[in-house]
């Protein structure tokens, strides 16, 4: 019986127990890193994480095992109030894969690790470097209590990597331009200015971002909400 008290290497097995081949090569199909995987889906792994509970020790120890799973159970099941900026760059050096990414920027923002975004962001590794916009576009929903203002300073960031290639960068970057303009109508105006403009850039990528930006944040749905 899976509960608080069990051990990590006892979590591990529970989940070898649900191993699923058809699910895995649907994960395949959505771009998710396969290679230790064992098929179980994120919302089954949240209903483990619920009967396990919050334990921050042995989080690092599912962590280690490198197992897709445990390392998916690892963060719904780390405790954000203990999780240290140290630790937090201790888990990105290991980030392969784009769901690991934004799972572990919940996490990241729940734990208040804002000063991490512009250090990921500066980081030439592709998965680390989406984590910083992963986190921003994560806080825009998640942060109620956050200025507008605390958002647009993210502006420039957003606009410096505009023109970072990789496909999991830039759709990142689109993401949180995205949330940030979707946020509320003082947002709304400062991110729009700089999807019209990221549109009208020679490079081929912040244009991909600003066309894309542009076209969600002129939606008359979303001027109807704002």
């Amino acid at each position: 019986m899976i509960g608080p008290s069990s051990s990590a290497a006892e979590l591990i097995a529970h989940l070898h127990t649900l191993r699923s081949e058809s699910n895995i090569a649907g994960m395949v199909r959505f771009g998710i890193v396969t290679e230790n995987a064992i098929g179980i889906s994120n919302p089954d792994l949240q209903k483990i994480a619920r009967l396990a509970k919050k334990d921050h020790i042995r989080a690092k120890e599912l962590w280690a095992s490198g197992v897709r799973e445990a390392r998916m159970l690892a963060l719904y099941t780390f405790d954000p109030k203990r999780l240290t900026e140290a630790e937090a760059r201790t888990l990105a050096a290991d980030f392969n894969s784009w769901e690991i990414v934004d799972c572990a920027a919940d996490l990241f923002v729940e734990a208040d690790l804002d000063a991490l975004i512009p250090e990921f962001a500066a980081d030439e590794r592709e998965f680390v470097r989406r984590t910083a916009f992963a986190m921003i576009a994560g806080m825009t929903v998640h942060r109620k209590k956050d200025t507008d203002a605390s958002l647009l300073t993210y502006l420039p960031l957003i606009e410096a990597h505009a023109t970072d290639p990789r496909n999991f960068v830039r759709k990142a970057v689109n993401w949180a331009l995205r949330n940030i303009g979707k946020r509320s109508h003082a947002c709304h105006g400062p991110a729009l200015a700089l999807a019209e403009r990221l549109a009208a850039n020679v490079d081929k990528t912040a244009r991909w971002i600003g066309k894309d930006a542009v076209r969600e944040l002129t939606s008359e749905k979303l001027l109807a909400r704002l």
